[in-house]
């Protein structure tokens, strides 16, 4: 039964989207910034036990990232909804992870099962863009007073790797779907 645990855990991480909105949506950037922590740390602790106890998952494999998406997607979308991106950031940001889920669901049904596996390029993207979320969060919180110059440049930066991890994901994934169709006609 416990072997389930980090999976309930991600699971209640994504219950974590709807509150994280409405704070933003209602500029409780201290109670967001709280909200964004919890969920951080149950990435952490999920994570934890599913290495260190052996209880890895197909399906949790797969709930993880998309934990992550979600959170950071409508953490994006808010902070622009009120104001506080530009629509290109947030464009991008979407944008990739449109493309990644059409691409992954499209190798699923052509190809076959799709497993996720995020390459150092892709976790770089998260830690990059969560780092941008709670920048922003401590900042509109007042928690942390940030110089629009080191704001504009970690947008920047966010953009730039966002946008390379995309391009990596159609290239490799790409490259995987010609080489299991050519095996296959080989079979």
């Amino acid at each position: 039964m416990l072997r389930h645990l980090p999976n309930l855990i991600t699971g209640l991480r994504i219950l974590l989207v709807v509150p994280l909105c409405w704070l933003i949506a209602d500029r409780r950037y201290d109670a967001a910034l709280l909200v964004a922590a919890v969920a951080g740390a149950s990435d952490a602790l999920d994570g934890f036990l599913a290495k260190h106890c052996g209880w890895q998952s197909w399906i949790g494999g797969m709930l993880d990232p998309i934990a992550d998406k979600l959170l950071l997607t409508a953490a994006f979308l808010s902070l622009w909804l009120v104001g506080e991106l530009p629509l290109w950031l947030v464009g991008l940001i979407v944008g990739r992870d449109l493309v990644i889920v059409a691409g992954a669901t499209a190798y699923h049904w052509v190809i076959g099962r799709f497993d996720a596996e995020p390459s150092v390029l892709s976790k770089l993207t998260t830690a990059v863009q969560i780092l941008f979320v709670l920048l922003e969060l401590l900042h509109l919180s007042g928690w942390l007073v940030v110089a629009e110059s080191v704001r504009g440049g970690l947008a920047i930066l966010t953009a730039a790797v966002t946008l390379a991890s995309g391009m990596h994901y159609v290239v490799v994934w790409g490259a995987r779907a010609r080489r299991a169709k050519r095996m296959e006609k080989r079979a």
